[in-house]
């Protein structure tokens, strides 16, 4: 079983929680040696839930692109006034939904 790792999400800076690796640029896409982003799990799977891998790799390469991107600003807006221990159901989005199709 992986270690989890408590410290500050670097995409909410909320602090205390757990840490998933996030591969700026995915896997599949080339970014397994690549850099990488310690986030909280609701961060991460809410990046998931929202985009493709290849949109990813396209255009969300940073923490900063990340945290500039609409969609994820209302999100982290959210879960930053969320306690540490919150652990959200996240689900993909409609248009995520429909390009899985």
């Amino acid at each position: 079983m992986k270690k989890q790792r408590v410290g500050r999400c670097e995409l909410c800076e909320r602090v205390n929680v757990k840490l998933t690796i996030h591969h700026l640029i995915p896997r599949e896409e080339g970014g397994a040696q690549l850099e990488k982003a310690q986030l909280c799990i609701p961060c991460h799977k809410q990046i998931h839930a929202l985009y493709t891998n290849t949109e990813i790799a396209i255009r969300l390469t940073t923490i900063d692109r990340l945290k500039d991107d609409e969609q994820l600003k209302k999100f982290i807006r959210w879960i930053k006034k969320q306690p540490s221990t919150t652990l959200i159901r996240i689900k993909k989005s409609k248009e995520r939904r429909w390009k899985s199709k």
